[in-house]
């Protein structure tokens, strides 16, 4: 399912991310900002358990986190999310799925994995600024249901209509949360209007 957010700190934060005379450094601030805005809807559904505990008032049934949550970044734009998540969610676990888009195919190459040898969470969130064609994503999904993972969802910046059908007519188990959903694709696989290239923009190697 598609989860695209209408809040408008994250709108007025897109539109700067997106301006072009945005330096680097401004563009990291913005990235971890948006992120730290999208966590808070993509973790909505993470089940809680009771938890007794004693106030200074006297003692309750608090809530905790119920199940464990995986950060798996796509190398490299995804990084630039990682932070975010850690400062909400510092228990999480970071693996890192290296993959790169092949600008004759635009399909996906797989170069990186560093999962452990099985799950070890019940959540994994897929974090990649922009889901264009939507190859790297599924690839990512792929890899992830291999290793076992029972529960995974997408979050993202900008989403392109092309990205958001392939990923879910690929995986319709898995769920997508972005900023904002764009108008189309170039023909080099770009989103338009989008950004650019998030992880050289963020990076200053463009």
């Amino acid at each position: 399912m598609l989860f695209q957010s209408d809040h408008p700190l994250i709108q007025h934060k897109l539109t700067l991310l997106r301006r072009q005379e945005t330096e680097p450094k401004k563009f990291r601030e913005l990235v971890r900002e948006l992120t730290w805005l999208l966590a808070y809807e993509s973790l909505r559904d993470v089940r809680l358990t009771d938890v007794p505990i004693t106030t200074p008032m006297g003692t309750m049934v608090g809530k905790e986190m119920g199940e464990k949550v995986g950060l798996v970044p796509i190398l490299r734009a995804g990084l630039g999310m990682v932070d975010a998540f850690l400062e909400i969610l510092p228990m999480a676990q970071v693996w890192h799925i290296g993959l790169y888009r092949d600008h004759r195919t635009l399909e996906p190459v797989e170069y990186y994995n560093k999962l452990p040898s099985g799950p070890t969470v019940q959540v994994c969130l897929i974090l990649d600024p922009m889901l264009a064609t939507g190859g790297s994503a599924v690839a990512a999904v792929d890899i992830l249901k291999r290793w076992g993972a029972q529960r995974i969802k997408f979050v993202g910046l900008i989403a392109a209509p092309e990205g958001v059908k392939r990923l879910s007519q690929a995986h319709p188990d898995v769920d997508i949360h972005v900023a904002a959903v764009d108008d189309h694709l170039n023909d080099i696989g770009y989103i338009v209007p989008g950004l650019g290239d998030a992880g050289d923009r963020q990076y200053g190697t463009g």
